[in-house]
């Protein structure tokens, strides 16, 4: 069985919800407390044991790239003034293999995901998407990964959601529970209706794929918002392969949210060394006036 060693992060969205902040700034670089949230998704995959990862970007997301590369000046001078944990902070944004590459046309999360064939080869890998942060004991990617080592199949995270919410996300049919957490599928439907929905269990941007999608990418019909959707691939998988709903139990932010964003920015920061003592004295004292 091959080692998963490999991640795709797309990041090629125009971060439309939160203009005007998205006009000039990258959608991932807008921070939580003091970390911007695409640095969340690399520390995951970097705890996971991921080795290599690959981001598909767009025009505007220099930035980026250049939060991930050295700043020798940077560096230089908060070693002369004796900023050592400063410096720390800055070395820790280098230390994992990035690779990058353009999405010429934004024809959707599938599409996206294709662009990576080359560099994944014939390896299973993981997608990771960018507007979700988890937390959990264990990294949610390395959950999957501990999965893929017991099945040798593609498993895909998902997490229970308010079924009037379904109609957001891709949903899964599952067919059978095999053990704690861990579901047969029968099917996975993209965004549908409350009505429709074969139950409340949403994918939640984390995925561990065989190689055999990017076939089944290369000649997949355009679904929901006329775009190439993953998911429409991986259900088209699941009809050759097994492909399993590992259950997420831990705590996720949606900061591809405006409120998710708030949300997210409150409580990290109460849990922040610098600021969370005196985040929470001012919450407090907040609350007294609502």
């Amino acid at each position: 069985m091959q080692k998963v060693r490999k991640a795709i992060i797309p990041a090629a969205g125009l971060g439309t919800r939160f203009l005007p902040a998205t006009k000039a700034v990258a959608k991932e670089m807008l921070p939580i407390v003091d970390k911007p949230t695409f640095q969340f998704i690399v520390e995951e995959a970097k705890a996971a044991g991921i080795e290599d990862i690959l981001v598909v970007t767009g025009k505007a997301k220099r930035p980026i790239e250049d939060h991930f590369d050295a700043n020798i000046e940077l560096e230089q001078s908060l070693a002369a003034k004796g900023k050592h944990e400063l410096l720390k902070l800055v070395e820790e944004t280098t230390d994992i293999n990035l690779h990058f590459i353009r999405q010429s046309r934004p024809l959707g999360l599938g599409h996206a995901v294709l662009q990576a064939k080359s560099f994944v080869g014939n390896e299973p890998f993981v997608v990771m998407l960018g507007d979700d942060i988890m937390f959990d004991q264990v990294p949610l990617t390395r959950q999957l990964m501990d999965n893929y080592e017991k099945t040798n199949s593609s498993t895909i995270a998902v997490m229970q959601v308010p079924h009037e919410d379904t109609s957001k996300y891709g949903i899964v049919e599952p067919e059978s529970q095999l053990g704690k957490g861990l579901y047969n599928v029968k099917s996975f439907v993209e965004k549908p209706k409350p009505a429709e929905a074969p139950s409340d269990l949403a994918i939640i941007g984390r995925y561990l794929l065989r190689p055999e999608i990017f076939e089944i990418l290369e000649n997949q019909q355009p679904g929901a918002g006329n775009e190439i959707q993953l998911t429409d691939a991986i259900d088209t998988l699941n009809k050759t392969q097994r492909v399993f709903a590992h259950q997420f139990t831990g705590k996720r932010y949606d900061v591809g949210d405006k409120l998710g964003m708030v949300q997210a920015n409150i409580e990290l920061g109460l849990k922040h060394p610098e600021i969370g003592r005196d985040l929470r004295k001012y919450l407090k004292e907040l609350a007294k006036d609502l």
